[in-house]
């Protein structure tokens, strides 16, 4: 198969038909970096006004550095995957003090930043610099699999490989940028995960997968694991004027720096109210009854679900403080929008009495 074919009707084809991006209106790298940090695990109908949102809060990658973490988090609030944003800001006083505020063109600099791996340090490098470094994401990886009739399952490393060494071959040392952007497009828009529009593809009559009648069976998926179910507590605390306690969540792991209803996971042996119990007594070194059932709030998060079950609480014994470290506050309602939560905690905010 002649691979300078491929790529020529592939840039062909995006001339004609590539997305009308905001960030593909730009060549300013800061800007490329963020649309590639926000479209990770993210579908671009959504990123587009988050990506305005943040552009316009923070202009530059100085503006993003001298930002507050809870600044950042809030704008960022409902995008999901909130380590993208710690690790947003946390890169960008880095690039501020080591390179002035300018984003390295190097590989192995770009890669000692938080939050950037191989692929978008290849996306930023080939986009916003122009250097001839293919970017493999999942849309890649699946028009390859099916263009060379790959019969490994995505994810192994003997696919990685092949997949790296076949982009290599087929990148427009010419145009690498757009090279990548138009792969990516096919993936999203024409050859699908399912029911690829083979008709409107302008490698149908290269394409490996297709000439066999495997493109609905390629590219072979890794078995998903089922996933898991968790049971988490909240706690609605209330004070004499009807502010709520709410709790900020370690900076490191799931949800990191967000802000919280008191509550936990239940252990495996608990009941419902012994975990609530326990888990606000470790977070704020309080006592407390656990009153009426306020509500049971199911949400997804990508590797596990959870049901929330939400109950108005008081405090017995003891005032909160902060338990290793951890900030807590009374908040209105009003005081309460303003603060960065999760999703979860949004749905649990929406069944407070808001008078």
């Amino acid at each position: 198969m002649n691979k300078n074919i491929i790529s020529a009707k592939l840039l062909r084809w995006y001339a004609r038909h590539a997305r009308d991006l905001p960030w593909r209106h730009t060549g300013d790298p800061y800007s490329i970096w963020i649309s590639e940090i926000m479209l990770q695990q993210t579908q671009v109908e959504t990123v587009i006004p988050y990506y305005r949102r943040f552009l316009a809060r923070f202009p530059s990658v100085r503006a993003l550095a001298e930002a507050r973490a809870d600044e950042v988090l809030k704008i960022w609030e409902n995008l999901g995957y909130y380590s993208r944003a710690r690790h947003l800001h946390a890169a960008a006083k880095e690039i501020v003090v080591r390179w002035g505020g300018r984003l390295p063109q190097n590989r192995k600099e770009l890669l000692s930043l938080p939050g950037i791996g191989e692929y978008t340090a290849a996306a930023v490098l080939s986009i916003a610099f122009g250097q001839s470094v293919a970017a493999i994401d999942g849309n890649v990886s699946r028009v390859i699999s099916r263009l060379f009739a790959l019969r490994k399952p995505l994810g192994s490393s003997e696919s990685r490989r092949h997949i790296r060494t076949l982009a290599d071959q087929l990148l427009s040392k010419r145009n690498p940028g757009h090279f990548n952007q138009a792969i990516m497009d096919l993936g999203a828009t024409v050859c699908t995960p399912r029911n690829p529009d083979c008709l409107s593809c302008p490698l149908r009559g290269l394409c490996k997968a297709k000439v066999l009648g495997l493109q609905e069976q390629l590219p072979v998926a890794k078995k998903r694991p089922t996933l898991s179910h968790k049971h988490m507590t909240a706690a609605i605390i209330l004070d004499r004027k009807k502010r709520a306690l709410v709790v900020k969540r370690p900076v490191s792991g799931l949800l990191g720096g967000l802000w919280k209803f008191p509550g936990g996971e239940r252990g495996a042996k608990e009941t419902i109210k012994e975990a609530l119990c326990k888990t606000v007594c470790e977070e704020l070194g309080i006592s407390i009854s656990v009153g009426k059932a306020v509500a049971s709030i199911k949400h997804a998060y990508t590797h596990f679900r959870v049901t929330f079950h939400v109950y108005q609480c008081a405090i017995e014994r003891g005032r909160p403080k902060s338990q290793e470290g951890r900030l807590w506050q009374w908040v209105s309602p009003k005081e309460l929008r303003r603060l960065a939560l999760s999703k979860a905690e949004r749905k649990i905010f929406d069944v407070l009495p808001h008078s």
